[in-house]
């Protein structure tokens, strides 16, 4: 014992002869002559605020975390007005500025993503048993109206295979979309018009933070689960098959297959195989060769040519093979008096709109942020949700269904140099001239090159890479991950979804309820006290056990917050018993990273106060934030704790702590 009496002795020393004259880390502790006293910074009540002050405060973080009125400030209203126009019509912004030389990139990457969603937006109705004039629908209406409101300028929109087949799942389990085709087609517009009304409010409310509960971790495992479904329900198309299951689960699918074998098509099977490999091809060239995009871009709208030229030359000979058929020329007819706002099926078409809105307008988002960041400029996040909101009421009019920014399509518009959305109104020309005139070429393209585009298309939704990542970085992220594809896979695409938001939450509450609190040590010949689990150098300062917690204490987490404190206090002191080394004396509890406390968690600081003092030790608080410092000094505990207390640094309350236990002379 008389070795680490000295110790102590020695350190308590050092500590009292030091002098904290600055909030600044220091890399060495100076020794000032031994009479000199510590200087001890007070702890700080912040601000006096009203009520009123601190909810517009805490409101405007809230809502307005990018402060959307800044550049209105000490303008002339004339300016304001036009300020407002560009906010709301970001054309009015960038139009100013266009020229002939952004228009002759904007007509070739416009050209080249039509070339892909004139044959997508066909296939993409299919999926969603919808007819496939309506996907050409949704290529014409949509992209016009975004590229009025929309702030990024490489989105290029359109139908998306996820929300088709999120839409064709939910409406094809109550009705049918053969037996009852009007109705189906009438429920679709509505669920359509709900999605617009839901992102659109988002937007206006300024509530973009809800669809961050769908983490990136469930992105990855639906996208990949939908994927594979997609993939597994085109095998109808690839292998012929004409009676085939209604239902989007591995199972029910791979059963249907097998059970139908005697519809098998070999003329089909070689066609579809055949040009599959042709568009996989190409897909790999391309990501091998990114200037080579176009090659890609152009693979479908060639395979539907080549195709549907095949099938006229050989229609006597291949009656195995099915194709579209007569598709209507014209122009979007008014949908406006198909909305179906009353009967039985109400509530199907507000589920179904919410749920296709939120996955549409995250892959949307996620999309536009994606390639804004490539080119160094910002997507307004509230404006994209109010532009996705607006284009989809708006199709929902005029016989459109869910539409969003493509991944794929967007990543074309990229590479073929787009500048501007005007690329967007290219596209929608170009869909205008195939509506008006080219219809009657699409009579004979066979049903099994749809499948083919759509399998070619949901390929690149399987990221593994993403899913080895969390993995190897976070568990939890992981099993929210497999919980969603699996989800999705084996029960049904929204109760997928479900479970992997289930997931996620259920990882937020684990991290509120269970927060992370670790021992500090102190690292020789400094003031910096650091965890001694993460910096082995840090050591111990006999008599004191320093902790940190580092989350907000709430009611959620303060009755396990105390009964950890008092395991660590058990845990030191019998550490101290079997090293034989100095008595427990005192607690330093750091809140740096507290950045908030309520009520329960107040009462826990001073049950866990009293608990301590029974036992002869110190509690004290080091650095309390200052919303938690007026909680505390409103609730009337910083009266029982005394301000002596409370320290602004953990190496300040050390310091003074250790000299008051020094014996005075």
């Amino acid at each position: 014992m008389g070795l680490n009496s000295n110790r102590v002795e020695d350190f308590f020393t050092h500590s009292a002869n030091t002098t904290v004259t600055s909030l600044k880390v220091s890399t060495e502790i100076p020794m000032p002559p031994p009479e000199e006293a510590v200087e001890v910074h007070n702890v700080c009540l912040p601000p006096k605020k009203t009520t009123f002050q601190k909810l517009k405060h805490r409101l405007s973080d809230i809502f307005f975390p990018d402060d959307p009125l800044h550049g209105f400030k000490n303008q002339t209203w004339c300016k304001k007005l036009v300020l407002g126009l560009q906010s709301l019509f970001p054309i009015c912004q960038w139009g100013l500025h266009y020229n002939l030389k952004l228009f002759r990139s904007d007509i070739i990457s416009g050209l080249t993503i039509a070339s892909l969603a004139i044959p997508q937006g066909i296939s993409y109705a299919k999926l969603a048993n919808l007819p496939p004039i309506v996907g050409l629908y949704s290529s014409f209406v949509p992209p016009l109206i975004y590229s009025v409101l929309g702030s990024s300028r490489h989105l290029a929109v359109g139908p998306v295979s996820i929300a088709s087949l999120v839409m064709g799942t939910m409406l094809s389990g109550s009705v049918s979309s053969t037996d009852d085709p009007i109705l189906y087609l009438q429920l679709a517009f509505t669920a359509t018009f709900f999605a617009g009304v839901f992102q659109a409010s988002l937007g206006l409310l300024r509530l973009g933070f809800l669809i961050d509960f769908l983490s990136n971790a469930t992105l990855v495992g639906f996208m990949a689960g939908a994927a594979v479904i997609v993939a597994l329900q085109q095998l109808k198309g690839l292998l012929g098959i004409v009676h085939f299951t209604g239902k989007m689960q591995f199972v029910p699918v791979m059963t249907s297959v097998f059970d139908h074998r005697d519809e098998w098509s070999w003329q089909t099977i070689v066609m579809g195989f055949g040009f599959l490999l042709f568009l996989l091809t190409t897909r790999q060239i391309s990501i091998k060769k990114p200037k080579l995009f176009w090659v890609s871009a152009a693979a479908p709208l060639t395979s539907v040519i080549l195709s549907t030229i095949l099938v006229f030359c050989i229609k006597s000979k291949a009656h195995g093979i099915s194709y579209i058929g007569h598709l209507p020329k014209g122009l979007n007819p008014p949908s406006l008096n198909m909305l179906y706002f009353n009967g039985q099926y109400l509530a199907l078409t507000i589920k179904t709109g919410l749920i296709t809105g939120i996955l549409s307008l995250t892959e949307g988002i996620a999309v536009g942020r994606t390639f804004a960041s490539l080119q160094n400029y910002q997507v307004d996040g509230n404006k994209e949700m109010m532009a996705i909101g607006l284009m989809n009421m708006a199709g929902s009019c005029t016989s459109c269904y869910v539409t969003t920014g493509s991944f794929s399509r967007s990543a074309v518009n990229y590479n073929a140099g787009a500048q501007t959305a005007v690329s967007n109104i290219v596209l929608a020309a170009a869909v205008l001239v195939t509506l008006l005139f080219l219809m009657p070429l699409f009579y004979y393209t066979p049903n099994v090159i749809l499948a083919a585009i759509i399998i070619t298309a949901v390929i690149g939704l399987i990221d593994y890479r993403a899913a080895y990542k969390l993995w190897k970085v976070d568990k939890l992220d992981f099993l929210a991950c497999i919980c969603s594809f699996f989800g999705v896979l084996f029960i049904s695409v929204p109760l997928g979804l479900a479970i992997a938001v289930g997931v996620s939450i259920f990882k937020i509450l684990l991290h509120v309820t269970r927060p992370n609190t670790v021992v500090l040590g102190n690292i020789p010949r400094t003031q910096i006290y650091q965890s001694l689990n993460r910096y082995k150098e840090a050591s111990r300062v006999p008599s004191f056990l320093i902790l940190a917690i580092e989350s907000p204490i709430y009611f959620a987490n303060s009755t396990y917050l105390h009964e950890r404190m008092l395991r660590w206090v058990r845990e030191e002191e019998e550490r101290i018993n079997e090293s034989h080394e100095s008595t427990l004396k005192c607690i330093i509890i750091d809140m740096t990273a507290v950045s908030a406390i309520d009520t329960s968690g107040i009462d826990m600081l001073c049950e866990l106060r009293k608990i301590l003092e029974k036992r002869s030790l110190q509690l004290v608080l080091v650095n309390p934030v200052g919303s938690v410092m007026e909680k505390m000094h409103k609730s009337k505990i910083l009266e029982s704790f005394g301000m002596s207390s409370m320290y602004l640094t953990v190496a300040e309350a050390v310091g003074d702590i250790a000299a008051s236990w020094k014996p005075q002379p």
